[in-house]
Protein backbone atom coordinates (compact mmCIF):
# COMPACT_ATOMS: atom_id res chain seq x y z
CA UNK A 1 0.00 0.00 0.00
CA UNK A 2 1.53 3.71 -1.28
CA UNK A 3 1.38 6.40 1.00
CA UNK A 4 -1.11 7.92 -0.23
CA UNK A 5 -3.92 4.96 0.33
CA UNK A 6 -2.71 5.25 4.12
CA UNK A 7 -3.74 8.89 4.68
CA UNK A 8 -7.04 8.14 3.53
CA UNK A 9 -7.27 6.41 6.76
CA UNK A 10 -8.88 3.11 5.96
CA UNK A 11 -6.47 -0.10 4.93
CA UNK A 12 -7.29 -0.71 1.66
CA UNK A 13 -10.23 1.59 1.46
CA UNK A 14 -12.75 -1.01 1.44
CA UNK A 15 -16.69 -1.49 1.41
CA UNK A 16 -17.44 -0.09 4.63
CA UNK A 17 -15.12 2.98 4.30
CA UNK A 18 -16.67 3.41 0.31
CA UNK A 19 -20.19 2.76 1.91
CA UNK A 20 -19.52 5.97 4.45
CA UNK A 21 -18.59 8.30 1.83
CA UNK A 22 -21.61 7.36 -0.74
CA UNK A 23 -24.07 7.64 2.12
CA UNK A 24 -22.15 10.89 3.36
CA UNK A 25 -22.59 12.41 -0.19
CA UNK A 26 -26.06 11.41 -0.72
CA UNK A 27 -27.11 13.25 2.57
CA UNK A 28 -24.82 15.77 2.19
CA UNK A 29 -26.07 16.89 -1.34
CA UNK A 30 -29.64 15.70 -0.79
CA UNK A 31 -30.27 17.55 1.92
CA UNK A 32 -28.63 21.20 0.88
CA UNK A 33 -30.10 21.33 -2.19
CA UNK A 34 -33.33 20.72 -0.77
CA UNK A 35 -32.91 23.46 1.65
CA UNK A 36 -31.89 26.01 -0.87
CA UNK A 37 -34.72 25.05 -3.44
CA UNK A 38 -36.25 28.73 -3.52
CA UNK A 39 -32.76 30.24 -4.59
CA UNK A 40 -32.45 27.44 -7.57
CA UNK A 41 -35.99 28.14 -8.29
CA UNK A 42 -34.99 31.83 -8.96
CA UNK A 43 -32.24 30.80 -10.42
CA UNK A 44 -33.46 29.01 -13.50
CA UNK A 45 -36.46 31.68 -13.42
CA UNK A 46 -33.11 34.34 -14.46
CA UNK A 47 -31.66 31.93 -16.71
CA UNK A 48 -34.67 31.60 -19.03
CA UNK A 49 -36.57 35.01 -18.62
CA UNK A 50 -33.98 37.25 -17.78
CA UNK A 51 -36.04 40.13 -18.57
CA UNK A 52 -38.71 39.51 -16.06
CA UNK A 53 -36.54 38.21 -13.22
CA UNK A 54 -33.64 40.48 -13.83
CA UNK A 55 -32.39 40.52 -10.21
CA UNK A 56 -32.69 38.51 -6.52
CA UNK A 57 -35.01 40.76 -4.72
CA UNK A 58 -37.54 41.46 -7.51
CA UNK A 59 -37.51 37.88 -9.04
CA UNK A 60 -38.66 36.42 -5.21
CA UNK A 61 -41.08 38.94 -5.04
CA UNK A 62 -42.43 38.01 -8.75
CA UNK A 63 -43.05 34.62 -7.89
CA UNK A 64 -43.57 34.76 -4.76
CA UNK A 65 -47.12 37.43 -5.92
CA UNK A 66 -47.70 35.64 -8.78
CA UNK A 67 -47.74 32.30 -8.27
CA UNK A 68 -47.83 32.08 -4.33
CA UNK A 69 -45.11 31.15 -2.09
CA UNK A 70 -45.55 27.20 -3.10
CA UNK A 71 -44.21 28.11 -6.05
CA UNK A 72 -40.51 28.77 -4.54
CA UNK A 73 -40.53 25.16 -3.44
CA UNK A 74 -41.26 23.96 -7.05
CA UNK A 75 -39.12 20.53 -7.78
CA UNK A 76 -38.16 20.08 -4.29
CA UNK A 77 -38.69 16.13 -4.66
CA UNK A 78 -36.45 16.38 -7.94
CA UNK A 79 -33.86 17.85 -5.97
CA UNK A 80 -33.87 15.89 -2.69
CA UNK A 81 -33.44 12.93 -4.88
CA UNK A 82 -31.90 13.90 -7.88
CA UNK A 83 -28.79 15.39 -6.75
CA UNK A 84 -28.76 12.88 -3.30
CA UNK A 85 -28.19 10.00 -5.75
CA UNK A 86 -25.82 12.45 -7.45
CA UNK A 87 -24.15 13.11 -4.20
CA UNK A 88 -23.64 9.90 -3.12
CA UNK A 89 -21.91 9.17 -6.86
CA UNK A 90 -19.68 11.93 -6.33
CA UNK A 91 -18.46 11.81 -3.47
CA UNK A 92 -17.98 7.78 -3.22
CA UNK A 93 -16.96 7.47 -6.56
CA UNK A 94 -14.50 10.44 -5.92
CA UNK A 95 -12.50 8.93 -2.90
CA UNK A 96 -12.58 4.86 -5.30
CA UNK A 97 -10.90 6.45 -8.02
CA UNK A 98 -8.36 9.01 -6.02
CA UNK A 99 -7.75 5.73 -4.30
CA UNK A 100 -7.08 3.45 -7.66
CA UNK A 101 -5.35 7.19 -9.76
CA UNK A 102 -2.86 7.26 -6.79
CA UNK A 103 -1.91 3.95 -7.46
CA UNK A 104 -1.43 3.74 -11.06
CA UNK A 105 -0.19 7.30 -11.42
CA UNK A 106 2.37 7.44 -8.51
CA UNK A 107 5.07 10.08 -9.17
CA UNK A 108 2.02 12.52 -11.28
CA UNK A 109 1.09 15.82 -9.93
CA UNK A 110 -1.74 15.90 -6.99
CA UNK A 111 -4.31 18.04 -9.23
CA UNK A 112 -3.54 15.63 -11.87
CA UNK A 113 -5.05 12.58 -9.23
CA UNK A 114 -7.45 15.29 -8.48
CA UNK A 115 -8.40 15.96 -11.97
CA UNK A 116 -8.97 12.29 -13.43
CA UNK A 117 -10.98 11.60 -10.04
CA UNK A 118 -13.49 14.19 -10.02
CA UNK A 119 -13.97 13.89 -13.32
CA UNK A 120 -14.16 10.35 -13.35
CA UNK A 121 -17.03 10.10 -10.78
CA UNK A 122 -18.81 13.22 -12.41
CA UNK A 123 -19.33 11.13 -15.59
CA UNK A 124 -21.08 8.80 -13.22
CA UNK A 125 -23.17 11.18 -11.04
CA UNK A 126 -24.64 13.05 -13.78
CA UNK A 127 -26.15 10.13 -16.07
CA UNK A 128 -27.85 9.29 -12.96
CA UNK A 129 -28.64 13.22 -12.22
CA UNK A 130 -29.59 14.00 -15.27
CA UNK A 131 -33.32 12.73 -16.34
CA UNK A 132 -33.97 14.78 -12.20
CA UNK A 133 -32.48 17.87 -13.42
CA UNK A 134 -34.67 17.96 -16.44
CA UNK A 135 -37.65 17.36 -14.58
CA UNK A 136 -36.84 19.56 -12.13
CA UNK A 137 -35.84 22.43 -14.62
CA UNK A 138 -39.33 22.04 -16.86
CA UNK A 139 -41.18 22.25 -13.65
CA UNK A 140 -39.85 24.94 -12.34
CA UNK A 141 -40.28 27.42 -15.11
CA UNK A 142 -43.33 25.60 -16.16
CA UNK A 143 -45.96 25.22 -13.57
CA UNK A 144 -48.51 22.93 -15.87
CA UNK A 145 -45.23 20.51 -16.13
CA UNK A 146 -45.21 17.46 -13.83
CA UNK A 147 -44.25 14.27 -16.20
CA UNK A 148 -41.68 13.18 -18.17
CA UNK A 149 -37.59 11.68 -17.71
CA UNK A 150 -35.16 13.13 -20.66
CA UNK A 151 -31.20 12.91 -21.38
CA UNK A 152 -31.26 15.17 -23.69
CA UNK A 153 -29.53 17.56 -21.74
CA UNK A 154 -26.70 15.25 -20.45
CA UNK A 155 -24.62 16.54 -22.36
CA UNK A 156 -24.31 20.26 -21.91
CA UNK A 157 -24.65 18.62 -18.07
CA UNK A 158 -21.22 16.89 -18.30
CA UNK A 159 -20.06 20.48 -19.78
CA UNK A 160 -21.26 22.30 -16.56
CA UNK A 161 -21.01 19.80 -13.74
CA UNK A 162 -17.78 18.47 -15.28
CA UNK A 163 -15.22 21.33 -14.90
CA UNK A 164 -17.07 22.25 -11.95
CA UNK A 165 -15.82 18.78 -10.27
CA UNK A 166 -12.74 19.15 -11.12
CA UNK A 167 -12.44 22.67 -10.25
CA UNK A 168 -14.04 21.74 -7.00
CA UNK A 169 -12.63 18.96 -5.66
CA UNK A 170 -9.18 19.96 -6.77
CA UNK A 171 -9.46 23.48 -5.21
CA UNK A 172 -10.99 22.22 -1.90
CA UNK A 173 -7.95 19.73 -1.82
CA UNK A 174 -5.38 22.05 -2.52
CA UNK A 175 -7.20 24.54 -0.03
CA UNK A 176 -6.90 22.46 2.89
CA UNK A 177 -3.42 21.82 2.53
CA UNK A 178 -2.84 25.36 2.42
CA UNK A 179 -4.48 26.24 5.35
CA UNK A 180 -2.86 23.82 7.57
CA UNK A 181 0.55 24.63 6.03
CA UNK A 182 0.34 28.42 6.22
CA UNK A 183 -2.37 29.29 8.83
CA UNK A 184 -2.70 26.73 11.33
CA UNK A 185 0.87 25.42 10.77
CA UNK A 186 0.22 22.00 12.40
CA UNK A 187 -0.84 18.56 10.53
CA UNK A 188 -4.77 17.62 10.24
CA UNK A 189 -3.90 14.44 12.94
CA UNK A 190 -2.81 17.36 15.11
CA UNK A 191 -5.73 19.56 15.12
CA UNK A 192 -8.97 18.80 17.15
CA UNK A 193 -12.31 17.68 15.00
CA UNK A 194 -13.58 21.00 15.65
CA UNK A 195 -10.81 22.56 14.19
CA UNK A 196 -10.46 20.42 11.21
CA UNK A 197 -14.11 20.93 10.48
CA UNK A 198 -13.45 24.36 10.68
CA UNK A 199 -10.33 23.75 7.83
CA UNK A 200 -13.09 21.88 5.83
CA UNK A 201 -15.46 24.64 6.11
CA UNK A 202 -13.23 27.59 4.45
CA UNK A 203 -11.95 25.37 1.92
CA UNK A 204 -15.40 24.10 1.04
CA UNK A 205 -16.36 27.88 0.58
CA UNK A 206 -13.46 28.26 -1.72
CA UNK A 207 -13.44 24.95 -3.67
CA UNK A 208 -17.55 26.49 -4.42
CA UNK A 209 -16.99 30.18 -5.55
CA UNK A 210 -14.41 28.98 -7.95
CA UNK A 211 -15.90 26.09 -9.11
CA UNK A 212 -19.03 28.44 -10.06
CA UNK A 213 -17.24 31.06 -12.08
CA UNK A 214 -15.96 28.07 -14.69
CA UNK A 215 -19.39 26.05 -14.62
CA UNK A 216 -21.32 29.31 -15.27
CA UNK A 217 -21.43 29.15 -19.58
CA UNK A 218 -22.80 25.48 -19.32
CA UNK A 219 -25.26 25.99 -16.63
CA UNK A 220 -27.16 28.88 -18.49
CA UNK A 221 -27.00 26.48 -22.01
CA UNK A 222 -28.34 23.67 -19.84
CA UNK A 223 -31.47 25.61 -18.69
CA UNK A 224 -31.98 26.91 -22.15
CA UNK A 225 -32.15 23.31 -23.51
CA UNK A 226 -34.51 21.95 -20.90
CA UNK A 227 -37.07 24.90 -22.04
CA UNK A 228 -36.64 24.41 -25.46
CA UNK A 229 -35.41 27.47 -25.97
CA UNK A 230 -32.73 26.31 -28.72
CA UNK A 231 -32.37 22.85 -29.93
CA UNK A 232 -28.54 22.42 -29.50
CA UNK A 233 -25.94 23.87 -27.68
CA UNK A 234 -24.79 26.21 -30.34
CA UNK A 235 -28.26 27.68 -30.74
CA UNK A 236 -28.42 28.35 -26.90
CA UNK A 237 -25.29 29.30 -26.70
CA UNK A 238 -25.54 32.30 -29.76
CA UNK A 239 -29.30 32.82 -28.53
CA UNK A 240 -27.66 33.89 -25.14
CA UNK A 241 -24.63 35.66 -26.10
CA UNK A 242 -21.29 35.99 -25.01
CA UNK A 243 -20.93 38.20 -22.53
CA UNK A 244 -24.52 36.89 -20.88
CA UNK A 245 -22.93 33.18 -20.56
CA UNK A 246 -20.25 34.33 -18.41
CA UNK A 247 -22.79 36.96 -16.38
CA UNK A 248 -26.32 35.76 -16.42
CA UNK A 249 -27.29 34.06 -12.81
CA UNK A 250 -23.69 34.73 -11.79
CA UNK A 251 -24.90 36.63 -8.66
CA UNK A 252 -27.23 34.18 -7.86
CA UNK A 253 -25.33 31.11 -8.16
CA UNK A 254 -22.56 32.37 -5.99
CA UNK A 255 -25.29 32.96 -3.49
CA UNK A 256 -26.28 29.70 -3.62
CA UNK A 257 -23.29 27.30 -4.53
CA UNK A 258 -20.79 28.79 -2.09
CA UNK A 259 -23.09 27.82 0.90
CA UNK A 260 -24.19 24.63 -0.36
CA UNK A 261 -21.08 23.32 -1.24
CA UNK A 262 -19.63 24.61 2.17
CA UNK A 263 -22.43 22.59 3.67
CA UNK A 264 -22.40 19.40 1.58
CA UNK A 265 -18.65 19.31 2.66
CA UNK A 266 -19.22 20.20 6.49
CA UNK A 267 -22.04 17.34 6.68
CA UNK A 268 -19.61 14.83 4.55
CA UNK A 269 -16.81 15.31 6.88
CA UNK A 270 -18.99 15.21 9.95
CA UNK A 271 -20.22 11.72 8.92
CA UNK A 272 -17.39 10.93 7.73
CA UNK A 273 -15.62 11.92 11.51
CA UNK A 274 -18.46 10.20 13.44
CA UNK A 275 -17.47 6.96 12.10
CA UNK A 276 -13.84 7.35 12.70
CA UNK A 277 -12.93 8.55 9.69
CA UNK A 278 -10.32 11.31 9.18
CA UNK A 279 -11.66 15.01 7.76
CA UNK A 280 -11.32 15.19 3.73
CA UNK A 281 -8.53 17.15 2.14
CA UNK A 282 -4.19 16.38 2.04
CA UNK A 283 -4.02 14.46 -0.71
CA UNK A 284 -0.30 15.89 -1.31
CA UNK A 285 0.87 15.33 2.39
CA UNK A 286 -0.07 11.53 1.28
CA UNK A 287 2.40 11.54 -2.43
CA UNK A 288 4.78 13.59 -0.78
CA UNK A 289 7.76 14.41 -3.99
CA UNK A 290 4.30 14.25 -6.15
CA UNK A 291 3.73 18.61 -5.49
Amino acid sequence: MNDFRKKLGVEGGGYRYYGICTAGGMFSAGATHLAVTPLDVLKVNMQVNPIKFHSIASGLNILWKEEGPSSLWRGWSTKLFGYGVQGGFKFGLYEFFKTCYSDVLTGERPSVVFFLSSASAQVFADMALCPFEAVKVRVQTQPNFAKGFFYKGLLPLWGRNLPFSMIMFSTFEHSVDLIYRKFVQKRKEECSRTQQLGVTCLAGYTAGAVGTVISNPADNIVSTLYNKKANTVLQAARSIGLVNLFTRSLSIRVALVGPVVTLQWFFYDTIKVFNGLPTSGGLSRGIEGAA
